[in-house]
């Protein structure tokens, strides 16, 4: 069983839990995080070599939670242009592909070893998608892509994986591509998620960001500071909400409580 609820409050702690983060107050040295930042790439890599395209289940549910594909057209069979920011092995990309044949995907991602896994899988074709390894945070998308062509980009998991410094420098890089009056559609971790309370003490980084046992770091995003990030570059807020999933595990009496922060930001 599981239910979710949709809106603008944050999840409330249990008083055990609010407790459990306010003892964890200790930072990992700036020595590990440099090395962390330094090896980050490598970290990815690593982790698609070990969980090759196993890791993620294909997301179906994009469509049906971004309705924005279907809503951006003009008229019904109208090509689109999308841009998939941290394409990881195709989870997204290609049940996209293959539910919406009037589109035309770029892909990238930070791993290499992810965007192999993209140009092996069988439904890969160059006449439906260009993918391309590229660190969102340096190499300017220009490279790959026309400015200004982009109907509607996805950052969906992708911005938590970087350093909350530089992810300004993600959604500048974006910008570029996107067309005038479209939209960035965003779905990440959110404050409080049950990801962030497991994290043992020795994994904090910053405020609201950790790293795992593999080396790969996660950001738990508030809705303001995903908006004031988004702000800061000149996007416009659509629309912007956690989803809070509760699901339970009636065996054994547990309740995960997972939190999403979706989101829609607009190229004036």
């Amino acid at each position: 069983g599981a239910f979710q609820k949709k809106g603008h409050s944050a999840r409330v702690l249990s008083p055990e839990e609010a407790e459990k983060l306010a003892k964890d107050q200790v930072l990992v040295s700036e020595f590990k995080q440099l090395k962390l930042e330094k090896e980050a790439q490598k970290n990815w890599d690593l982790f698609y070599k070990r969980n090759s395209t196993n890791f993620f289940k294909d997301r179906h549910w994009t469509t049906r939670e971004f309705q924005e594909l279907k809503a951006c057209r003009e008229f019904a069979d109208q090509k689109l242009t999308i841009l998939e920011a941290g394409c990881g092995v195709g989870n997204c990309l290609f049940p996209l592909l293959e539910e919406d044949l009037n589109i035309f995907a770029y892909a990238c991602d930070f791993s290499p070893r992810a965007v192999e896994y993209v140009k092996k899988n069988a439904l890969y074709t160059t006449e439906r998608c260009k993918v391309f390894q590229c660190d969102l945070t340096k190499d300017d998308l220009l490279d790959n892509i026309p400015a200004d062509s982009v109907d509607v980009v996805t950052l969906i998991f992708v911005l938590s994986a970087i350093h909350p410094d530089k992810m300004h420098l993600v959604l500048r890089n974006i910008y570029k591509v996107l067309k005038p009056g479209k939209c960035v559609l965003f779905r990440d971790y959110g404050l409080y998620d049950h990801a962030m309370l497991r994290f043992k003490s020795g994994s904090k980084l910053g405020e609201n960001f950790y790293v795992r046992q593999d080396g790969t770091r996660s950001y738990f995003f508030t809705e303001e500071f995903l908006f004031q990030l988004f702000k800061a570059e000149g996007y416009e807020q659509v629309v912007s909400e956690y989803v809070q999933r509760e699901t339970v595990n009636r065996k054994e009496d547990l309740r995960v409580p997972r939190v999403f922060l979706q989101s829609k930001f607009q190229k004036p």
